[in-house]
């Protein structure tokens, strides 16, 4: 009853407003709790929650990785003076916490669409993505307010009552010259003032960044899941999408996830041996994905512009500190490799990634049929659309992997601490790189496929234009409730299901004369038939007469 009314609904056109609602929020529900789990899990294996609440700062983080906008801020009470701030900016995104929520949202998602056997309507495909989009973006509004905590940094619990002057003496012993006193009210002095000071930095995420960021990163999400899933329908019409992009689509999307699952593998082996194996795990888990992405770009001869300063520099992996740190060449992959010629193994492993998103966008496009373009039309195909994916897809990476992080406290305008990391790829330069890369890939990939016999072996169903409208080959699959098509007519001789009972019949279905044969040489009757009569049973024979003889034997 309730596949004929989804059935009936789609077919006219109408919208199934009760299964969108629901399905919204179960994609919705799920994407966040699964980003809240991954959030809260890497920040308490870091050990963030050690001074702060940890509840703030999931849904700061949370917020982050939806693509919003968090503002960190402070205000520093020392000396005795209120003008000392403390300002930090951070532009990052925790790509692991938005691998999860991707993940979740669009299988969900994409899950309501398939579960229908017809071809999806516009209005229904709209009404579905806007409603996910819409309430994920509501949603997002709960974490603006949830996403802010102040942190009060105690002077007197930082240990500071053990320095010179902590103690509020004001005098310093040198050995050799005894008391010197205060000298002239300088840094002990100060330190007894700083021992009441009380640091209070906070954050908040900010309202309107967030949701319009919220919102396009939902979108977002939706769309690649709906260009990279090969067995998702489609309204009508969309058929090129089936052919063209899915295939090229699937494969990178395919690539990049296998990437992220070796970055966490190569991170659970460092954490073996690391002294805070936690902490690794913590880091690997909010920022894996930010590591392998920026890596691929890199790999593939993108330039990046960087600078970094502070402490913060040493986060850092190696070479990559040292040519940040007070240098204004751009990070490429041949300066790297001139610190440490090991770097070079980052470009093999990204043209062997490219080379398998060309296999697999060859593996899933469907071959044309006997008499088509041939091997080598079949590899300019595959070139061009991998070629034109690749070329969008890059500079998404490397505009989703950049880093910026500026923090600094000023105390009566003298900077006491200060840390910057700034990163940052060539777009320009990615987009034709990009193409170049997926146009070779594409083609050798598909060279190799057509040799092996792999080319369109995994074209899916849509992609081949097996499926008609409802989804379902066409013609209809032979089943229990659709039975195939018969090779011949039905006849009664030979079929005893069509013959009527002899209790049931009446003088005028008498049987009639044959009229002729089938191909199978049984006569073919227009009107029911007399059972056939069976020939009497042989009585069973005595002992005496032992048993029958064999066939083919005359008894003796």
């Amino acid at each position: 009853m309730n596949v004929q009314h989804t059935r009936t609904s789609r077919a006219d056109g109408k919208v199934p407003w009760v299964d969108v609602l629901l399905s919204a929020v179960a994609s919705v529900s799920w994407a966040l709790i699964g980003m809240a789990g991954a959030a809260a899990l890497g920040l308490h294996l870091l050990e963030a929650d050690a001074s702060a609440s940890l509840g703030p700062m999931t849904a700061a983080v949370v917020a982050l990785g939806a693509g919003g906008s968090v503002t960190p801020s402070g205000d520093v009470s020392a000396f005795g003076l209120e003008s000392a701030q403390a300002t930090t900016a951070i532009e990052i995104t925790p790509l692991g916490v938005s691998l999860v929520g991707a993940l979740l949202l669009s299988w969900f998602f994409l899950r309501s669409l398939r579960a229908a056997v017809v071809v999806v309507s516009p209005a229904e495909l709209a009404a579905r993505a806007g409603t996910v989009v819409a309430l994920f973006t509501a949603v997002l509004g709960g974490l603006v307010w949830a996403g802010h905590d102040v942190i009060t940094l105690d002077g007197g619990s930082l240990g500071l009552d053990d320095l010179p002057g902590g103690s509020g003496s004001g005098g310093v012993d040198i050995p050799g010259l005894g008391d010197v006193g205060n000298i002239g009210g300088l840094l002990p002095d100060r330190l007894g003032d700083l021992v009441d000071a009380r640091a209070a930095v906070g954050f908040s995420v900010d309202t309107a960044p967030t949701l319009l960021g919220g919102a396009g990163w939902a979108a977002g999400v939706l769309l690649i899941a709906l260009l990279a899933s090969r067995r998702t329908p489609l309204p009508p019409g969309w058929g090129a999408v089936h052919r063209v992009v899915r295939p090229a689509v699937s494969a990178v999307v395919t690539v990049a996830l296998v990437a992220v699952a070796a970055g966490l593998a190569a991170a659970g082996y460092a954490a073996v041996g690391d002294d805070h194996p936690r902490r690794v795990a913590g880091a690997a888990l909010l920022g894996a994905p930010n590591g392998v992405w920026l890596g691929v770009p890199l790999g593939l001869f993108v330039p990046w512009d960087g600078e970094a300063s502070g402490a913060l520099t040493r986060f850092l992996p190696d070479p990559l500190d040292d040519l940040l740190v007070d240098s204004d060449r751009p990070v490429t992959l041949g300066g790297l490799a001139e610190l440490d010629s090991r770097v070079w193994l980052l470009g093999v492993a990204a043209a062997l990634m490219m080379l398998l998103a060309g296999v697999l966008t060859a593996a899933r496009t469907p071959v044309a049929p006997v008499g088509g373009v041939g091997a080598v039309g079949f590899a300019g195909r595959c070139a061009l659309r991998l070629g034109g994916v690749t070329a969008l897809t890059l500079p998404l990476l490397a505009w989703l992997t950049e880093v910026s992080v500026d923090a600094s406290l000023a105390v009566l305008g003298f900077d006491a601490f200060g840390a910057a990391i700034d990163l940052r790829g060539h777009l320009g330069t990615a987009l034709p790189l990009g193409a170049v890369w997926g146009a070779g890939a594409g083609a050798v990939g598909a060279l190799l496929a057509w040799a092996s016999g792999a080319a369109g072996r995994w074209a899916s169903p849509l992609a081949r234009g097996d499926v008609g409208t409802g989804g379902a080959p066409q013609g209809g699959g032979a089943g229990p409730y659709t039975p195939g098509t018969p090779y011949r007519p039905p006849n009664p001789a030979t079929n005893p299901y069509l013959r009527l009972p002899e209790e049931l019949r009446e003088p005028e279905d008498a049987p009639r004369p044959p009229s002729g044969g089938d191909v199978y040489g049984a006569p073919t009757v227009t009107g029911p038939l007399e059972p056939p009569r069976r020939p009497p049973r042989r009585p069973a024979t005595s002992p005496e007469e032992g048993p029958p003889p064999p066939p083919g034997r005359p008894p003796s």
